[in-house]
């Protein structure tokens, strides 16, 4: 394997799952998340973990879709970047959607894993972005939204639950975590 794909598999692999000095990798903040708090939000206006979860789901699989200039793969859920909950947010639907995020973790990982070195610095499908960056980036993009999950769970357990509770409705305006 060419050396530099198997460095951005370190990197893809350790912001995913791996151990490393810089804290908790995604998929371990979501170790023990329980639906209470998969679904809480610190207020109405911010993302829960489940959305968020669901949006790095999302973004794997358009990262996979401009490596493989492939416009045939699309994601599974309706709605783009921050794809809705399901209508029975329930224990089993969470487990499906934590499901889904790993399953398209390693689609990508096996695109990764096969891509040709010489297409690293070429721009990616529909992206002003080469498929270098897209791959780093998408490992960039694991750890910006663990951390987040890691705040939202201490803002829960510090808040003992207290929040704003669901938004009002769909059409309500969904804004990021950030300002």
């Amino acid at each position: 394997m060419d050396r530099r794909i198997r460095l951005l598999l370190e990197i893809f692999d350790q912001a995913f799952a791996g151990s490393s000095w810089h804290g908790t990798p995604l998929w371990g903040s979501l170790r023990g998340v329980t639906l209470q708090e998969a679904l809480w939000r610190p207020d109405r206006s911010r993302h829960n973990i489940w959305e968020l979860v669901l949006h790095t789901a999302y973004w794997k699989s358009m990262v996979r879709r401009r490596l493989l200039r492939d416009p045939q793969i699309s994601f599974p859920r309706v709605g783009s970047n921050w794809p809705g909950l399901p209508e029975r947010a329930d224990r089993g639907a969470w487990k499906r959607d934590t499901a889904l995020l790993r399953h398209e973790h390693e689609l990508l990982r096996r695109t990764i894993a096969r891509f040709n070195p010489a297409q690293l610095g070429r721009r990616g499908w529909r992206s002003k972005w080469s498929n270098i960056q897209h791959i780093y980036g998408i490992a960039s993009h694991d750890l910006y939204h663990a951390g987040q999950i890691q705040l939202l769970k201490r803002l829960y357990r510090s808040r003992g639950g207290k929040g704003s509770g669901p938004r009002k409705s769909a059409t309500e305006p969904r804004l990021s975590m950030r300002g």
